[in-house]
């Protein structure tokens, strides 16, 4: 594999980086830096501004709005935005469901769903896990019953991302007979959440904030035109938006950006009389760190690849989420570990807004415990990391 960027390529790496000069953002640049949340109003700010430049569906096929960039692209936009501070989209629209509706879904289905998705002008959630199904998706219990030209949909979906802020959200409900084989009784169904039969219930996470929830059918009507493909299929559908939704998970180029922070609070942290980045052991800690995600690395690109030529992600899909989340939670750690006493001090609130009282140690520091108490989620949300190691056996290994 060769990384030597051509001429064009650098050319491509200096308009990428006075994009970002330009327009994207100092508040938002800062509160990513320093991980900190961002707005609702904050994200949309971000994902419209990519959108004018042309530049929000960089997967997407060319036909419907996309990019049309070639891996190489792909990467060096994202490593300029992580050392830029440029937050990730939102996911849940740009790249997973729009996937399904464009590869899957009816025409009718492309015109009316994919624009404003790529605009930015809706905000989608995910109802896929259930308080009775989790990585065992199979088992989902919400059931959508057909009467007449519309669905009535009844159930609980849960650790629904962001769905205070939904519009729409998409899920996998149980459509066919009792009998039929649980995979074989699942359907991929678009609903508004505007419905009144629909109540969200907010769940307040160890690190203190709002980020997921509970939703509740309660005989919540939907259009039978909101089902994508056929009935009974949702299972494939759902398959090619996880492989979507864990290669993202691997955020390489968020992880080498934070690892070049984590080494400059080393810098500055005091562990005894010498600096914490010249203790040997923390030394090696890092170093490790930085041969998996460099290895991880190589593996998204060759992921990057596949996607250009029109591939959903393989399996190796499971292999970055496994290794990018375990990535995710070692820096995490060695944040922590850097921070010291800073990362004791439990209080949220100073990252917000309205925020009047004294910061207590430096951002990056003093968050590092808020971040490291959220990404324990990392190897669960996704599929498990137990249960992709389940499917690297089966595809990969043939075992």
């Amino acid at each position: 594999m060769n990384l030597n960027f051509t001429a064009q390529e650098k050319d491509f790496q200096q308009e990428v980086q006075q994009f970002l000069q330009d327009k994207l953002p100092k508040n938002i640049a800062q509160k990513t830096k320093n991980s900190i949340h961002l707005s609702k109003d904050e994200c949309i700010e971000w994902q419209k501004i990519l959108y004018k430049q042309g530049w929000a569906g960089i997967n997407w096929p060319v036909e419907h709005g996309g990019t049309g960039w070639t891996p190489t692209q792909k990467y060096i936009f994202a490593n300029e935005c992580a050392k830029a501070g440029g937050p990730d989209v939102i996911p849940f629209g740009l790249k997973m469901v729009a996937p399904v509706i464009y590869t899957f879904g009816n025409e009718a289905q492309k015109q009316h769903f994919l624009p404003d998705i790529l605009a930015s002008n809706v905000w989608w959630c995910q109802g896929y896990s259930e308080p009775g199904a989790g990585s065992d998706l199979a088992s989902v219990r919400t059931t959508a019953v057909k009467e007449g030209d519309e669905y009535v949909v009844n159930g609980t979906k849960t650790w629904t991302t962001l769905g205070q802020h939904a519009d729409w959200i998409f899920c996998l409900v149980r459509t066919g007979e009792p009998s039929a084989k649980n995979q074989e009784a699942i359907s991929f169904l678009l609903i508004n959440m505007n419905d009144p039969k629909i109540t969200v219930s907010p769940i307040i996470t160890i690190d203190g904030r709002h980020e997921v929830n509970e939703v509740h059918f309660d005989n919540a009507r939907v259009p039978t035109e909101n089902l994508i493909g056929v009935e009974g299929k949702g299972w494939t559908y759902a398959k090619v938006l996880l492989t979507h939704e864990r290669t993202g998970i691997a955020r390489v180029a968020i992880s080498k950006d934070r690892l070049v922070q984590l080494k400059a609070l080393a810098q500055t942290s005091p562990d005894g009389d010498d600096k914490l980045i010249d203790d040997t052991i923390f030394a090696q800690k890092v170093a490790q760190v930085e041969i998996d995600l460099l290895a991880l690395e190589y593996t998204e690109l060759r992921t990057l690849s596949a996607i250009s030529t029109g591939q959903a992600p393989g399996p190796e899909s499971s292999i970055l989420k496994i290794v990018g989340t375990q990535v995710i939670q070692a820096i995490d750690e060695l944040y922590v570990e850097a921070a010291g006493y800073y990362s004791m001090p439990f209080v949220p609130d100073q990252f917000n807004d309205d925020f009047n009282g004294q910061n207590i140690g430096p951002d990056m520091a003093t968050n590092s415990s808020l971040r490291y108490f959220n990404n324990r989620k990392a190897s669960i949300y996704g599929g498990s990391n137990e249960i992709q190691t389940n499917i690297i056996s089966k595809a990969v290994l043939g075992l």
